[in-house]
C-alpha cells in the first residue's frame, strides 16, 4: 500500500489534489459536488481523482438514488498512517525547496 499511495501523491499530476481528498474522505463519506466545494477544485477535477483513487482500491463507493457516496476503503484505512507519514515528508519537502 505504501508503494500505491507515493505513486497517487507523487507519481503521477495532481497528486496533491488525491491527497486532500483521502484526508476529506478521512473525515466522513462526500459525494463529488461536496468534495469539489469543500476543496475548491473543479467538479470534473475531483471526478478524474476519485476515479485513480477508486482504481487504486483507496476509495469506495456507494449509492445511486442521490449520487454517489465516496469513503476510504477498508485497506485505507488500515494503512491511514503509512498515508500521514507519506503526507508529512512531501509538505517538508516542499518547505525546504
Amino acid at each position: 500500500m505504501k508503494k500505491v499511495l507515493w505513486w497517487l501523491i507523487l507519481g503521477t499530476r495532481g497528486g496533491i489534489n488525491r491527497a486532500k481528498i483521502i484526508k476529506k474522505l478521512k473525515e466522513r463519506p462526500y459525494n463529488a459536488h461536496q468534495l469539489a466545494e469543500e476543496l475548491n477544485v473543479n467538479y470534473r477535477t475531483i471526478r478524474h481523482h476519485i476515479k485513480i483513487l477508486e482504481d487504486s482500491e483507496v476509495v469506495k463507493s456507494a449509492g445511486e438514488k442521490y449520487g454517489k457516496m465516496y469513503f476510504l476503503s477498508e485497506n485505507m484505512e488500515k494503512n491511514y498512517m503509512d498515508f500521514e507519514t507519506i503526507w508529512k515528508q512531501v509538505q517538508d519537502g516542499k518547505k525546504n525547496n
